[in-house]
């Protein structure tokens, strides 16, 4: 059994979904890993990652519309209000989401669905530089 660790660096357009498929296709071909598991976890309180749909763009559009009906950003529903109308509600949306995902890896690739594409969910209204651990362990 074998490990190999790397962090993706990203920066942010701001909040909505980012594709980082791409990003861990790269870092499990790097870590000369074929067969395992990779596990990824966002150093952040206030973005998340998911495992989404990577085929239509109005399934991102619809999950931002959805959050901000679910968690809105008025500074007068929140005490934490030092790092912007925004902060609070980025938590409690990293809060209901993932900071961790487990994918396993086969042939050099994350065993993802059809339809699946691993996103960075930034919660944060302005662009951010975002850092996720990634740690793959197999042979």
């Amino acid at each position: 059994m074998r490990q190999y660790q790397e962090t993706i660096f990203l920066r942010t357009a701001g909040r909505g979904l980012a594709e980082i498929t791409g990003q861990v296709q790269a870092v499990l071909r790097d870590s000369g890993i074929s067969d395992g598991l990779v596990t990824l976890h966002i150093l952040h309180t206030s973005a998340s990652l998911l495992i989404q749909e990577n085929a239509d763009p109005d399934v991102m559009y619809d999950l931002e519309q959805f959050f901000a009906g679910l968690v809105r950003d008025d500074p007068s529903l929140y005490r934490h209000t030092a790092e912007g109308a925004d902060d609070m509600p980025a938590h409690i949306r990293g809060a209901l989401t993932q900071t961790s995902l487990s994918i396993p890896v086969q042939n050099d690739r994350p065993r993802l669905g059809t339809w699946q594409g691993i996103y960075l969910f930034e919660h944060r209204i302005r662009p951010h530089d975002r850092k996720i651990a990634v740690h793959v362990l197999g042979e």
